[in-house]
């Protein structure tokens, strides 16, 4: 075996890059294949389930680290995702003819992931990591099968996102109640109704307009009832002291009993009769009797 050429982190990081460049010239189709972006040392790769496989539905991720000093040595791969495959264990280590003596410095990474996807389709039950499951693929391929789909339904189905929830600000929190829109009515406003004048209050009694030829008995008249008003003429009147009739109140001058009422009587001047025109109202004569 020729000697390996010398070679160091410098040569294995020009390598690296120029194979960052190449892959923007691949068809990757649905394999994600990308360096970390604070080391290149350190890849990541995400292969979908290969169609018509046991493991289509699936996605399995697959970690990728370099040596120094690569090309010279093979990258070292294991699976994150857990798999049911006879030619990988259960943490992830790979039984793979490329990763071990048939590697060649003339292989690139994305030949090696290309690789591993061809594994997936077609398992080497020869050469085996996991024994029991190579033999299980011989003797009993629908088992083997079923338990290769159970496994990607447990493991490798990608999970839903759920939706992201708007953060609430903090002056939201606090509701404020809408104000109410004030509208301008339609209706024409009704104006004040117009109350009318209040008549003046009248004197309680009764209003008999009689003529100057009746003649009136003020004292002993029987039709002195209560709440009644009687008309006096005016050539009968007598002079009045406030507005009482001298010899006409049994209770003042008449020397009546204790018992009767006593009758207020005063005159009436009516402006309209003094004038020198009668009307449908009260004439020139009138007196207004009140009992009291």
């Amino acid at each position: 075996m020729p000697p390996r050429p010398a070679s160091g982190p410098g040569m294995a990081s020009k390598r690296i890059k120029k194979e960052i460049a190449d892959l923007s010239k691949e068809n990757l189709g649905s394999i994600a294949l990308q360096p970390n972006e604070s080391n290149i040392f350190q890849w990541k790769a995400v292969l979908p389930g290969p169609s018509g496989s046991p493991y289509e539905g699936g996605l399995f991720e697959v970690e990728i680290k370099i040596p120094e000093d690569y090309p010279f040595s093979p990258p070292h791969l294991h699976f994150i995702t857990k798999v049911y495959h006879c030619n990988i264990s259960s943490t992830g280590a790979i039984c793979l003819d490329l990763l071990k003596h048939a590697w060649s410095p003339a292989l690139s990474l994305y030949k090696v992931v290309l690789s591993l996807s061809s594994l997936l389709t077609d398992p080497n039950p020869s050469d085996p990591l996991v024994p029991a499951i190579a033999q299980e693929y011989k003797r009993d391929r629908k088992k083997h099968d079923a338990t290769a789909r159970e496994w990607v339904k447990l493991y490798a189905t990608p999970k839903p996102v759920p939706a992201a929830i708007p953060a609430k600000s903090s002056s939201s929190s606090s509701r404020t109640r809408p104000r109410p829109t004030t509208r301008p009515s339609t209706t024409q406003s009704t104006p004040a109704p117009v109350l009318a004048p209040i008549p003046p209050a009248q004197i309680a009694g009764t209003r008999r307009t009689i003529s100057s030829r009746d003649p009136i008995d003020l004292v002993n008249s029987e039709s002195d009832e209560e709440g009644t008003v009687q008309l006096l003429p005016a050539g009968n009147s007598r002079p009045s002291v406030n507005g009482i009739i001298p010899g006409i109140n049994r209770g003042v001058n008449g020397g009546g009993g204790p018992g009767e009422r006593a009758v207020k009587r005063t005159r009436l001047t009516n402006p309209a009769s003094t004038a020198g025109g009668g009307g449908a109202g009260a004439s020139v004569g009138d007196a207004i009797v009140i009992d009291e």
